[in-house]
């Protein structure tokens, strides 16, 4: 934004610090001749010889003449000091903001790991440098993340494409090769690149919070995403158990169903090899709502635990099937957690397995209840 240029803030300070120290002068002189020169008689005394005396009676007009030289100087002084004081005073003063202009523009430039870190007792501008400091780690983290997903979905996405380009050259190099699987490999590939294209639109999607917020019950939302999986878990071996009470919450419906399918999802795909079980619980707190999965599986460490909502991580040797994914699911509950206004928390099971519990806001009307 161009501006037009103006007085800068210090001096404006300064100008201020040494206005406020004339007026202080001048009320200072107007307060001795109210209350002491108008007092002095303007001509001489006739005095008897009785009244007795002590020194020079004064007169008001050569108090007036000895005392308005002095006042003036006294107000040149005051001006000349009321403004190098004042300059100096504002210097002191606006140095910490000095430093939060110099790291906002190194900021602007592109440097976010430049920090303030002001010393100093806390005040107005070392609140606000602190503030700064921890806005530019949040947007660091932010950029580092998706310059980390973009790699990563350019990775992912070029896989797919560089196994059809690959099937292709097959097909057309070799006439007699049976065109049936090609097509067939073809169309599972394709197939991953579309679910994977869908999820990173909708990863997007959840980023921007660009959605419409309704009543929603979680507790009908699992009834749908387990009935929708029942097959796939058959298929696995799996054993789905809900439990658990109304839990109404506040928000878009299709990005909850999705995260609720999600994770039931994870937990089927990502379970043991047979007999796998999978406990589905909602829960009430006193201003939130709890969703609670946990599924049988391997033994996970807490450090493994803690990537697993990260863009394209899978635990270590986890299954690679035609469901397993695309390497998104948890990364898109926890965007739609925390676009939600709620928390998702993962715990490794001692015995093996995973429970991942997405803490929500209740409604208003039940919270207060």
């Amino acid at each position: 934004m161009n501006r037009a240029p103006g007085p800068s803030v210090r001096l404006k300070l300064t100008l201020s610090y040494a206005g406020f120290l004339m007026l202080a002068g001048v009320l200072l002189l107007a307060a001795v001749w109210v209350f002491l020169l108008r007092y002095v008689p303007d001509r001489a005394l006739v005095v008897s010889g009785e009244t007795p005396t002590h020194g020079v009676f004064p007169v008001r007009s050569n108090l007036l003449r000895v005392f308005a030289p002095r006042a003036a100087a006294v107000m040149a002084f005051l001006l000349v000091f009321g403004l190098v004081g004042g300059w100096v005073l504002a210097g002191r003063m606006l140095a910490p903001l000095t430093r939060i202009t110099g790291a906002t523009r190194m900021a602007t430039n592109g440097s976010l790991s430049h920090r303030i870190r002001l010393p100093g007792r806390e005040d107005e501008f070392r609140e606000l440098a602190d503030a700064f400091d921890t806005m530019l780690a949040r947007i660091e983290a932010h950029v580092a993340e998706q310059q980390r997903f973009a790699a990563n979905a350019s990775h992912e996405l070029r896989t797919p494409l560089a196994i059809s380009k690959a099937l292709l050259d097959v097909a057309r190099t070799d006439p007699h090769h049976d065109a049936g699987e090609v097509i067939e490999r073809l169309h599972a590939v394709n197939t991953r690149a579309i679910n994977l294209t869908e999820a990173l639109l909708l990863l997007s999607h959840a980023n921007q919070r660009s959605f419409t917020r309704e009543p929603v019950d979680l507790s009908l939302l699992v009834e749908e995403a387990t009935e929708t999986l029942l097959p796939l878990a058959e298929k696995h071996g799996v054993t789905i158990e809900t439990s658990g009470d109304i839990t109404p919450t506040v928000g878009s419906q299709a990005l909850l169903l999705q995260l609720t399918t999600n994770l039931v999802h994870n937990a089927i795909v990502h379970n043991l090899p047979e007999k796998g079980t999978i406990r589905v619980h909602t829960g009430v707190r006193t201003k939130t709502v709890v969703l609670t999965v946990e599924n049988t599986g391997e033994i996970l460490t807490p450090e493994v635990a803690s990537t697993l909502t990260e863009p394209f991580q899978r635990g270590t040797e986890r299954i690679h099937a035609d469901h397993a994914g695309v390497g998104l699911g948890l990364a898109i509950v926890r965007t739609i957690t925390h676009a939600h206004d709620g928390t998702l928390t993962l715990t490794p099971l001692p015995t093996g397995g995973l429970r991942i519990t997405v803490e929500l806001p209740a409604t208003a009307t039940h919270a207060d209840g």
